[in-house]
């Protein structure tokens, strides 16, 4: 006796499961690619009304006393520091810090391109800088 099979089982797949899936990764990767903000050069730039969390453990001063003439000062030291020994002393200060960072504090009238020699040696050894400003 041959039976027959009534039924056929049908091999193919709905696809609609699979372009919905595809279309939520597509918007889940759209949205966060927009909250990656890279930072080329790392610095704690605090606003004049608020204040930042981490704290500094070394102040390096610089100050203008007309004519060109600039003094490095580390903590607040009267005795000024040149600035190619301004290196050497933040990396004995910060060497055995987690975290480490250090603040600068300088007067108006300090060309910037003074200030930027000093966050260049904070970028070759790896160090946070907070740039001081007075309140409004």
């Amino acid at each position: 006796m041959a039976f027959k099979r009534t039924t056929k089982v049908d091999p193919s797949m709905s696809m609609s499961s699979m372009t919905d899936i595809v279309f939520l990764l597509l918007i889940f990767f759209l949205v966060t690619s927009t909250l990656v903000n890279p930072n080329a050069l790392k610095l704690l730039l605090p606003k004049s009304t608020g204040q930042v969390s981490a704290k500094p453990t070394v102040s390096v001063s610089i100050k203008d006393w007309g004519d060109d003439r600039f003094t490095y000062h580390i903590n607040g030291n009267e005795i000024p520091v040149d600035l190619t020994q301004v290196e050497d002393d933040l990396v004995g200060l910060l060497q055995n810090e987690e975290d480490p960072t250090f603040s600068i504090y300088s007067d108006e009238s300090v060309p910037i391109g003074e200030i930027v020699q000093v966050m260049n040696i904070a970028k070759r050894n790896h160090y946070k800088v907070i740039l001081a400003t007075q309140p409004e």
